[in-house]
């Protein structure tokens, strides 16, 4: 069910404005502005520690802004607490199933806690474990369940009380390959069975591509929104990477030789151009040092996050893992040195 103003126009699924987090002296989440559209699949595509769960906490009422605000579901996140929550579901990054109760358990539970009424909760519960594919294992203890059909169930779970806005953080984290295309199976079924907003988190870059518009975070804040596609095509170029003996003097000689500016990443030298199939073989003439290895790839929503932040995603990982840990040393040393 969607949500009208008083003029009658749809109001967003989600709206934030200014949004801070803090702990301390650290800055988890610096500022963010942007709106969700009902019945969309709006992502939050960034590197571990980039503040993609931070935001969802605090849309999900679990912490509170230290600054900014955010409806959601035309609910302030504060002030209406309690009517976010009857408005959201929620499948968290970690597992939070009991283990010891069978599937059909665990769904009861959950629909007890949300006051689904009596009646209405064996027709939901085998409409939500029909559409995740599990209604056969109903009476199943979840400690047999695999980590994909946890997930599965997990996502059925939050759909029992039938909210307007699902929030599903790294839904396929840990999962394999096979296991989280039939997760994007069912999210996608979803979308068009129920009349609901879905919120995600990930870091996965082609899970980011079944989104209708992702925004791309790093270090707190949003660098870049819109739709995958019109993300890619602002990149505009193709993205070379070269393997050489000396990746410095190979972006010196980039910078004088062809004007481009070339940056190191997942160990590689990497850069963009018009044309990359047609530049390669003046590479090979004019660079002036030996090539190893070359290859040319259309523009992907990596070399979207590389062109806003100078480096990939894997890259910006790494950045925010060693950032994180001189953190936790300062706080445990009081910043002593």
């Amino acid at each position: 069910m969607s949500t009208t103003g008083a003029n009658g126009s749809i109001v967003p699924a989600i709206v934030v404005r200014g949004l801070v987090k803090s702990f301390g002296e650290v800055q988890a989440v610096r500022g963010v502005d942007f709106e969700v559209a009902t019945g969309e699949v709006f992502g939050f595509l960034g590197p571990n520690g980039a503040g993609k769960t931070t935001t969802i906490n605090m849309l999900c009422t679990l912490a509170k802004p230290s600054a900014g605000s955010a409806t959601v579901a035309g609910h302030d996140v504060v002030r209406e607490r309690d009517d976010v929550r009857r408005n959201i579901g929620l499948v968290f990054q970690d597992p939070t199933l009991d283990g010891y109760l069978t599937a059909a358990q665990n769904l009861k539970l959950h629909a007890e806690l949300y006051g689904v009424q009596s009646n209405l909760v064996a027709q939901r519960m085998r409409q939500v474990m029909e559409m995740v594919g599990l209604w056969e294992r109903k009476d199943s203890a979840v400690a047999t369940f695999s980590g994909g059909m946890r997930r599965r169930l997990e996502i059925a779970r939050g759909l029992m009380h039938s909210p307007r806005v699902l929030f599903l953080d790294e839904p396929t984290i840990g999962l394999d390959p096979q296991t989280r295309r039939s997760i994007w199976t069912y999210i996608r079924e979803l979308k068009q069975r129920e009349e609901i907003t879905i919120f995600m988190t990930t870091h996965y870059m082609d899970e980011a591509e079944w989104c209708d518009r992702i925004a791309i975070m790093d270090h707190g804040q949003i660098v870049a929104l819109d739709a995958p596609e019109t993300l890619k095509a602002q990149v505009g170029r193709d993205r070379v990477t070269i393997h050489t003996d000396d990746d410095s003097a190979a972006i010196a000689a980039l910078a004088q030789k062809f004007g481009i500016e070339a940056v190191i990443a997942e160990g590689a030298v990497t850069f963009g151009v018009a044309s990359g199939e047609e530049f390669v073989p003046r590479l090979f003439a004019d660079l002036g040092l030996p090539i190893r290895a070359v290859s040319v790839s259309r523009p992907t929503l990596d070399d979207v996050f590389m062109s806003y932040t100078g480096s990939t995603i894997r890259d910006a990982e790494e950045d925010q893992s060693k950032h994180k840990n001189r953190v936790m040393m300062q706080m445990m040393t009081g910043g002593r040195r």
